[in-house]
């Protein structure tokens, strides 16, 4: 029972997470739509943003499969390191992709990170204490 309570209350945080990165990067997409390549930032702003709402709805229903924690995993993690890449290395433009440097922190930018930071860890803690099927093999 208290693994249960442990992974549902884990589930929960992480879909606060994801929930505050997605629309913290919906909100700002239309801002970073003149930043552009082949791609524009705002763009991938709007990609972030549904691939952390679809996290969030997956885990919701579906948050017993360790794939959906996983997919919770790789979305906030590759989020935070964007964020943190961005803002502490000029990467420049490459590929498709535009110059995103942005050396500064903001109140969005930051409550997003601290959101990418909560579901990523609350995305790992999940998948650690998410009980195994009783078949022996693991759930997806």
């Amino acid at each position: 029972m208290a693994a249960t309570c442990s992974v549902r209350l884990l589930r929960w945080v992480t879909v606060a997470g994801l929930v505050v990165d997605a629309y913290v990067h919906a909100h700002l997409a239309g801002a970073y739509d003149p930043v552009r390549a082949t791609v524009s930032q705002g763009t991938l702003f709007r990609a972030e943003a549904a691939a952390a709402a679809l996290a969030a709805l997956l885990l919701v229903v579906a948050g017993r499969r360790r794939l959906v924690w996983a997919y919770a995993l790789v979305v906030s993690a590759a989020g935070l390191a964007a964020v943190l890449l961005y803002r502490y290395v000029d990467v420049g433009a490459w590929g498709p992709f535009p110059n995103m440097y942005e050396p500064a922190w903001f109140t969005e930018k930051t409550v997003s990170a601290v959101g990418e930071a909560v579901s990523t860890v609350g995305a790992a803690l999940g998948l650690l204490v998410l009980p195994r099927s009783r078949r022996g093999s693991p759930q997806l």
